[in-house]
């Protein structure tokens, strides 16, 4: 018998090994990009509390997505956080090549342009750091525990409050040798000596609520809670009120333009021409009027929104544009499909649509008057937009423009819409449910039998709707709203964050208790938790058999059995908050506080 060479053996084996290893691989499921959560390109905006300006490097401080930073002017925009473990930002300021971040747990800085962070929070008790300002090579923060010193560049701390009467110090402004502390409820404190000492200069002050402060030249002008615009002449000893053409008092933001003074309030920008005299309104171009903050750059005015991002002026605000490209920082309310087009409505940038699966999202807000989308609905070519106090809003055109839909809507905090056939339904906070049989045009309020009237989420199985309530848990409508009725039994919480269904199966998701679900349409409920280890679920979405739930501050988790079993999905989202979801057949969207729009396929 002849005999096998050695060689020819070892590749005989090799060619063994490598055909069960293709077949093993073949079996084995892939984890490639498509199947693990992904941020979408989108969409864009935030909550933008403070910005820094330091030549063409622009920084703007966010709550809950840290500090973004442009070098064109505000064109586009980058997150740098490394380091930063606190994301949510409250002042900023700069010293030199250092930066200075306050956040709700003390203070980060960053030496390389925001590049890297530390914390320099020694003798500095972690407290909100609210404001920041630099006189010298003095810093000063304004806290929740009052006001802070540093003289070596924020190594060292002191606390320098003797005689500040009120801890909470919103705002830290700077006149000459003179230091101003605007209070959460003591009104303005004057130092002369760089902190060691502070008195309380109110004379005239009607409103001892400061949320911010601002000097030009020897003026001083202080923006209130609902009291607006004081100035004082004489540092701090008399204020006189300075409202004239100010439609809005809850002033939040004050800066300084040349020789004009911008007031950004909770609904719009304000200037002044001539030292608080009078104000005009300039916020032309705004999809979000609420301004929590403004800095200027020479002939630049930057204006940071709730929730709507950054808008630019390079006209003395005459007109504005957003500027958000890279600024993801967005809160997700709803989700809508309807064809290949898929909507999301936030919470203070408008509503957004996507033709390509949430690659990336394009902003669709003309005629959306207020940019608080709670809830999107489809009906044939209609999308309705609920909102948080602008009522509904209509669009025959995917999104180009929007038509207010609002006539015996007498309720217009919407946080839920609902179509059966052609009855659009609307779940109001306050007003129950309202019922509309002609796209809009009309509602009427169908509310007999109901037992509470905030209304959260509302589903549809057949031709019964299901309205989930703040306290009272389902209400079941068999007649389209004619009269409601109570269908609780076994729902231990009665307060219901969503609903969604698949098929004659009803899930209920609560705060606490995790998801219930109901197979007999309501009349009974069964807790369905095993292996959800965050029970406190914002929203949940079905297709088939396969949920997905949405938790508060623990990620996300999938069942494929009806809820009988869970399992956390992705280590991605294990730390965000998600408050909303859709499923098509395809991909599951997360929709974020803070982070935009997530997917994943659907597999």
């Amino acid at each position: 018998m002849k005999k096998v060479s050695k060689p020819v053996m070892i590749v005989s084996f090799l060619v063994l090994v490598t055909f069960f290893v293709i077949i093993l691989l073949l079996f084995i499921p892939k984890e490639t990009p498509s199947t693990q959560w992904v941020q979408t390109n989108g969409p864009w905006g935030g909550y933008i509390h403070c910005f820094a300006i330091e030549g063409k490097d622009i920084f703007a401080g966010t709550e809950g997505r840290g500090i973004f930073h442009s070098t064109d002017n505000g064109a586009s925009w980058k997150e740098i956080n490394s380091g930063l473990t606190n994301k949510n930002v409250y002042s900023l300021a700069i010293k030199g090549t250092s930066i200075f971040a306050g956040t709700n747990s003390g203070i980060f800085t960053s030496d390389d342009k925001g590049m890297s962070w530390k914390m320099v929070n020694s003798s500095l008790a972690e407290s909100i750091v609210l404001s920041l300002a630099v006189s010298g090579e003095n810093i000063f923060a304004g806290t929740s525990s009052g006001v802070f010193l540093s003289t070596d560049n924020g190594t060292n701390w002191s606390a320098v409050n003797s005689g500040l009467t009120s801890s909470s110090v919103n705002s830290v402004a700077i006149s000459g040798t003179n230091i101003f502390a605007g209070t959460e409820d003591g009104g303005v404190f004057l130092s002369e000596n760089n902190g060691k000492s502070w008195n309380q200069v109110n004379s005239g002050l009607t409103n001892p609520q400061i949320t911010s402060l601002v000097s030009s030249g020897s003026t001083i002008f202080a923006g209130t809670y609902n009291g607006g615009v004081f100035l004082s002449n004489n540092n701090g000893k008399s204020w006189n009120a300075a409202n004239s053409g100010l439609t809005n008092q809850y002033v939040y933001s004050l800066a300084v333009s040349d020789t004009n003074i911008l007031a950004g309030t909770g609904d719009g920008i304000f200037i002044s021409n001539n030292k608080g005299v009078s104000w005009n309104r300039i916020d032309s171009g705004f999809t979000n009027t609420f301004v929590y903050s403004l800095a200027v750059n020479g002939t630049n005015i930057f204006a940071g929104t709730n929730g709507g991002g950054v808008f630019l002026s390079n006209d003395n605000g005459t007109s504005w544009m957003s500027v958000n490209l890279g600024l993801i920082n967005t809160h997700i309310g709803s989700f809508a499909k309807s064809g290949k087009y898929m909507f999301a409505g936030t919470s203070g940038a408008g509503a957004f649509i996507s033709d390509n699966n949430g690659e990336s999202w394009k902003e669709i807000n003309s005629g959306l008057n207020n940019p608080y989308v709670f809830s999107l609905a489809v009906s044939g070519t209609n999308i309705f937009a609920g909102t948080n106090g602008g009522g509904v809003f209509l669009s025959t055109n995917n999104g180009t423009s929007w038509t207010e839909v609002n006539s015996g809507l007498t309720n217009k905090f919407i946080n839920s819409l609902a179509v059966i056939d052609n009855n659009i339904f609307a779940g109001t906070l306050g007003g129950g449910v309202f019922h509309s049989t002609d796209n809009g045009t009309s509602w009427n309020p169908v509310n007999s039998g109901m037992t509470n009237y905030n209304i959260g989420p509302l589903a549809v199985i057949g031709n019964n709707i299901f309205a989930g309530t703040f306290g009272n848990g389902v209400l079941l409508s068999t007649n389209n709203g004619a009269s409601w009725t109570e269908v609780n039994t076994g729902l231990i919480n009665t307060q219901i964050f969503s609903l969604a269904v698949s098929g004659t199966n009803l899930f209920a998701a609560t705060p606490g208790d995790g998801v219930f679900i109901s197979t007999d349409y309501g009349t009974s409920w069964r807790q369905v938790n095993k292996g959800l280890t965050n029970k406190n679920v914002n929203t949940i979405t079905v297709r088939d058999k396969t949920i997905f739930a949405g938790t508060y501050g623990g990620g996300v988790f999938i069942s494929t059995d009806n809820g009988e079993n869970w399992r956390a999905d992705d280590s991605v989202l294990n730390n965000i908050d998600v408050y909303s979801s859709y499923m098509d057949g395809t991909n599951i969207f997360a929709g974020t506080h803070g982070m935009g729009v997530w997917k994943r396929s659907f597999n």
